[in-house]
C-alpha cells in the first residue's frame, strides 16, 4: 500500500501540463448558496485548504450572483503566495440574470471575473452548463471567442461544463482537435451514478482533462439528505436515504464513502466538492489521505451499492438550480 505522507495526490489534467490536487475546492458555498458564510470563515477555509495541499479552486459568476468570485478572490489574495502556486477556474455564459453564450458577453465576462478575483488571468475558463444554450453557438461562436482570450493571455485553458454527458462529445467532435482542454461533469461519478466512466476513454483519446463535481450527488449521499429543490425522482431520493441510514446504523459515514469512491478513479484529475468551513476542508482532505494510506471500505461500499442498485445510473433533467 502506498503512503500519502499526509499529502494530497496531484494528478495531471489532460494535456494542459497542470497538476491538480485530487480534491478540488468548490467555491459556490462562498456565494452564500447554502446559507451565509462570513468573510472570516471563507478566508479560513481557503487558507486551510491551501495549507493541506488543495491547489485547485473553482468558481463562477453565477454562484451567489458574483459573490463567490469576490469572496474567493479576497481569500486567495490573503494567502500571500505566488500566483503559480494555485490553479483557478471560473466560468462564463451563465449569470444570475440568465444564460448568454454570445462572443460579446463571454469576452466581457472574463474581464469582470478577473476584476472580482483580483487576478491577471485564470487557469481555466469554462462555458457553464452549455445544455441551456445552443450547442452550435458554443461550437461556432463561444469557443472561438475563448480561443482569442487564450491568445490574449487572460485564460490558459478552455473548458465546458454541464449535466448531460452527450453534450461533451457533440462539442468536442465539432471543434478543432485540442481546442477543448477540460470538461467538468457533475453527478455522474458517484456511488449512485458512474456513467462518466463510459466517456473517459473518449476524453483520454482527445487529451482532455476530466474534473468530476458533486461526489455527494448534490446532497443525496449525505446523512442530512438533499435540498428541497433537488431534481432527482422520489425513488432516487428514497433509496439514497435508505443507504445513508444504513451507513449511519453501521457507524459509517456515507459522505466519506462517496468521496472515496469518486477519488478512486485515477483518470479523474480532481474531485470538486463545495466547502465553506475548516471542518469540511479537513474532512475531505482526510478522506483522500485515508484512501491512499488505508484504502476504501470495500465491504460497506458493496453493501451500499446493493441498496442503490434499483436506481443505479438513473439521472434527472438538468435543473436551473444547482451548485
Amino acid at each position: 500500500m502506498a503512503s500519502s505522507d499526509g499529502k494530497l495526490e496531484l494528478r495531471p489534467l489532460g494535456n494542459t501540463g497542470l497538476k491538480l490536487s485530487c480534491v478540488g475546492f468548490g467555491a459556490s458555498p462562498l456565494g452564500n448558496v447554502f446559507g451565509p458564510v462570513s468573510e472570516h470563515d471563507a478566508n479560513a477555509s481557503v487558507l486551510q485548504a491551501f495549507r493541506l495541499g488543495i491547489n485547485f479552486f473553482d468558481t463562477s459568476p453565477f454562484y451567489g450572483g458574483t459573490l463567490s468570485e469576490k469572496v474567493l478572490g479576497k481569500a486567495l489574495k490573503a494567502l500571500g503566495v505566488p500566483r503559480d502556486e494555485y490553479i483557478v477556474s471560473t466560468k462564463c455564459g451563465r449569470y444570475a440574470e440568465g444564460f448568454d453564450f454570445s462572443a460579446e458577453r463571454v469576452t466581457k465576462s472574463i474581464d469582470e471575473s478577473l476584476a472580482r478575483l483580483q487576478l491577471d488571468y485564470v487557469d481555466i475558463l469554462q462555458c457553464h452548463d452549455i445544455e441551456f444554450g445552443s450547442l452550435d453557438q458554443i461550437v461556432e461562436e463561444t469557443i472561438p471567442a475563448l480561443q482569442k482570450l487564450k491568445e490574449a493571455g487572460k485564460i490558459r485553458f478552455i473548458g465546458i461544463t454541464g449535466l448531460p454527458l452527450d453534450i461533451f462529445t457533440y462539442v468536442v467532435d465539432r471543434v478543432p482537435p485540442g481546442t477543448v482542454d477540460v470538461i467538468l461533469s457533475y453527478c455522474h461519478y458517484s456511488i449512485n451514478d458512474s456513467t462518466l466512466e463510459d466517456l473517459i476513454p473518449y476524453l483520454k483519446s482527445k487529451g482532455i482533462g476530466v474534473i468530476s463535481a458533486s461526489p455527494l450527488a448534490m446532497g443525496l449521499l449525505t446523512e442530512s439528505g438533499p435540498p428541497e429543490w433537488h431534481p432527482a425522482s422520489a425513488e432516487i431520493k428514497s433509496v439514497c436515504r435508505a443507504a445513508a441510514a444504513y451507513c449511519k446504523e453501521k457507524g459509517k459515514n456515507i459522505s466519506k464513502l462517496a468521496m472515496q469512491y469518486s477519488l478512486s478513479n485515477k483518470d479523474i484529475s480532481s474531485v470538486l466538492v463545495g466547502m465553506n468551513s475548516i471542518i469540511q476542508v479537513e474532512e475531505n482532505v482526510a478522506a483522500a489521505v485515508e484512501l491512499v494510506d488505508v484504502g476504501k471500505d470495500d465491504e460497506t461500499l458493496s453493501e451500499v451499492e446493493a441498496i442503490l442498485k434499483p436506481v443505479k445510473n438513473q439521472t434527472w433533467p438538468s435543473g436551473i438550480q444547482k451548485s
